[in-house]
């Protein structure tokens, strides 16, 4: 058995299928439609969360984990033998989730909680959970899971566009550009993250251009150095995904091409029509 259990939030959005393949742990985020609050992909799908939003008028909000759920979770994992839990979570600059995870580390008694600030969200997360996830099957202790994940940072690269900004301006997770936020509206910025914030990476007019702008930049980075990944990830646009990972796979046929989705939480802050291409 493992010593070293690997913990990430469900705003990954790693299945419960691959989750349970690589003995990978997930604590919900919560979303909040009217006066419901729901966990997210465990009484809140994403089918059923973009219909809500569509058909919903108040506008949903998110909430982290309460800080409870970790301890009854860290508990329980040092009762079934683990010493290590090594926790992955969505940018601290964007959510209290890891900040709260470290915290309700210091109150478990008997397993040592070690945590990892994604400093990004969604499939980009989930690289690092799945490494971590096989660098803890060959036996690496929690630091040296660290140190690797450090390493894996300087190759991961991701770039989205969203369909309306004014879901990140409201929530106020679009950074370093409220200035500029109102020239923006009618355009179709490339956006990325930089130290955990979300900022805007170039102004494009169209999302045309904005995909031709991303596709070059992917490029660049496969002439330099080595790309084994490439998701495209969606905010309930499967068919426009599939396009786009069609037309990867027949320009990079050797690279694992993938298709992931903006989930509620992320949803919530991104609106739906959203695209993300990410790689490493």
């Amino acid at each position: 058995m493992r010593k070293t259990a690997i913990l990430t939030d469900s705003t990954a959005y790693i299945t419960d299928e691959r989750a349970k393949e690589h003995s990978i742990y997930t604590i919900p985020l919560n979303v909040v439609l009217g006066v419901e609050s729901y966990q997210e992909q465990v009484d809140l799908d994403t089918a059923q969360f973009y219909q809500e939003m569509a058909e919903n008028k108040v506008l949903p909000t998110t909430s982290q984990p309460a800080i409870g759920d970790f301890i009854q979770l860290f508990e329980t994992l040092a009762k079934e033998g683990y010493k290590e839990v090594v926790c992955i979570h969505l940018s601290s600059k964007i959510s209290g989730t890891y900040q709260t995870a470290l915290s309700a580390g210091g109150m478990v008694e008997g397993i040592h909680v070690v945590g990892f600030d994604s400093e990004i969200s969604c499939s980009p997360q989930s690289y690092y959970v799945l490494e971590a996830s096989k660098l803890a099957d060959e036996g690496l202790g929690a630091d040296e899971i660290i140190g690797k994940l450090n390493e894996l940072r300087q190759s991961v690269s991701a770039y989205f566009m969203v369909d309306d900004l004014n879901h990140l301006h409201r929530g106020g997770r679009l950074s370093g550009a409220q200035r500029i936020v109102g020239n923006m509206l009618k355009i179709k910025p490339i956006l990325h993250f930089v130290e955990g914030e979300i900022v805007p990476f170039e102004k494009v007019r169209t999302e045309k251009k904005a995909l031709s702008r991303i596709y070059d930049l992917l490029k660049e980075d496969i002439d330099s150095r080595r790309v084994t990944e490439i998701t495209v990830i969606h905010a309930n646009r499967l068919d426009k995904a599939k396009d786009i990972a069609s037309m990867l796979e027949d320009s990079y046929s050797d690279i694992s091409i993938s298709i992931s989705f903006f989930g509620p939480v992320i949803g919530t802050h991104l609106g739906e029509g959203s695209i993300g291409i990410s790689w490493h």
